[in-house]
């Protein structure tokens, strides 16, 4: 019997349960972070679209505040939850599943920084640029030790299978392949050379930590499928977080690089005889149309095998792995549309854009309707799941 349908019929019962809102706050899960770095990757594609409307950037800060109302909002309840239930903080960290998803915790923090950037620092001036500098770097420090820790616990306590293995074990260290971009974007504004050297310095080793392990999960990821061990029905939108690596590096190797041309000082290295700047852009774009492709055949792999497996899905959290992974996609296209000045790269991303935008309402309305009828936030649910096959939670 597939394990859908083995784990539909185990619970069928349960479904009329008189379940409180106590209890399944009990439930409330790191995943549902997925949801506010989704929508806050929304937001930041909608600060780089190459063709705008009058109101676009007021869409896209509407769409930042509403990120950080569900950021805080999903930060009280997570903490309810840890309050309620002693020593269940530790047990989300080590727990074999859930674990990876305290990633999306820092991702989301992440996406915020980057549209601090985008919408804040225009309008308020000097002040918070300085701010986004040491949240940067205070954001560095704070997502190293944490990746570092986890998967300490991870290597040292699970006992994970490869055919298990999912694009969401990148998870933890997915901060830095966001880290590229969002150094990318504090550049514009940042004091040169003095403060914007140390963050593009920051930014390309940042972002080969997170590219360099993402590329070597790659090869778990690929020898899982070459097993013929396709992720459930459920659990084939979480495919997706295997675009990020590539797309987001993209992103990073093309802002980056075209950021040096005009940061890099003469002489920089002592090279005096070519400008660094110019061989770290040309290097930069053509690494990241290199990469760009990668980041596309998994979206079009993932895209697959949701569709072949559509009649036996049903929501997740996983779910809101549709828009953060592809808006990188779509925002490292852009990059490149601008560097080459094609007008149809560029139509084909906001093309793009609007069908994020579409996945993202529809992805909301689903995660809304799901939460109503039970079909998460409850007992043996999302993270729960393998409770039924008689895992402790």
């Amino acid at each position: 019997m597939p394990r859908f349908e083995m784990l539909n019929s185990t619970l069928q019962s349960q479904e009329d349960e008189d379940v409180s809102w106590k209890e399944r706050l009990s439930h409330f899960t790191w995943s549902w972070f997925e949801c506010t770095m989704s929508t806050g990757a929304l937001a930041t594609l909608l600060s780089e679209q190459p063709y705008t409307f009058h109101g676009l950037r007021t869409i896209g800060k509407v769409v930042f505040i509403l990120d950080l109302v569900l950021f805080v909002t999903f930060l009280a309840l997570i903490t309810i939850r840890f309050s309620l239930n002693k020593g269940s903080l530790t047990k989300s960290l080590h727990d074999g599943k859930e674990s990876f998803y305290f990633g999306t915790f820092w991702v989301s923090i992440g996406m915020i920084i980057y549209c601090i950037q985008a919408y804040g620092v225009p309008s308020c001036g000097q002040w918070l640029v300085t701010t986004s500098e040491a949240l940067f770097w205070m954001y560095a420090g704070s997502v190293l030790l944490s990746a570092t820790f986890q998967y300490h616990v991870i290597f040292d306590l699970e006992r994970l299978s490869v055919q298990e293995m999912m694009p969401a074990w990148i998870l933890p260290l997915y901060p830095f392949l966001v880290l590229g971009p969002v150094a990318g974007t504090l550049l514009y504004s940042q004091p040169r050379p003095s403060s914007a050297l140390p963050i593009l310095i920051g930014g390309i080793a940042f972002q080969g930590l997170g590219w360099c392990f993402a590329f070597i999960q790659y090869t778990l990821y690929i020898t899982r499928l070459t097993s013929g061990v396709v992720p459930d029905e459920a659990e084939r939108p979480g495919m997706y977080v295997a675009v990020g690596p590539a797309a987001y590096t993209c992103n990073a190797l093309i802002v980056l690089g075209s950021q040096a041309q005009v940061i890099l000082p003469p002489g920089f290295l002592g090279i005096t005889t070519v400008p660094v700047g110019d061989i770290c852009k040309a290097v930069g774009v053509f690494a990241g149309i290199f990469l760009w492709l990668v980041g596309f055949w998994f979206f079009a792999l993932g895209t697959v095998g949701l569709i072949h497996g559509w009649k036996n899905a049903h929501f997740t959290l996983n779910w809101w792995a549709v828009i953060l992974p592809n808006a990188g996609l779509t925002i490292a296209l852009i990059q490149i549309g601008n560097v080459f000045g094609s007008v149809g790269i560029k139509a084909v991303c906001s093309s793009m854009t609007i069908l994020l935008c579409g996945a993202w309402f529809w992805v909301a309305a689903l995660n809304i309707k799901a939460v109503w009828r039970g079909q998460i936030l409850w007992p043996h649910k999302d993270e729960d799941m393998e409770d039924v096959e008689g895992r402790e939670q």
